[in-house]
């Protein structure tokens, strides 16, 4: 999952900067281009915490019984 999230994360970098070379001005579709991509690397890192929640969680109650 950690691998997952920094390979997302270098999808959302070359998005924006593949944006940012291509245009100067504020636009609204670089503008959704960009949200677009951060918001991919956003619901990454939210079900990686959830697949880890879910592994570690039977482990954490075993310790605390």
């Amino acid at each position: 999952m950690i691998l997952l999230v920094i390979c997302t994360e270098m999808i959302n970098t070359a998005i924006e900067e593949m944006v940012n070379l291509l245009t100067n001005e504020h636009r609204l579709e670089a503008k959704i281009a960009k949200d677009v991509s951060a918001g991919m690397v956003l619901l990454t890192a939210m079900g990686s915490v959830i697949v880890g929640i879910l592994v570690f969680t039977p482990h954490i109650l075993k310790l605390l019984k």
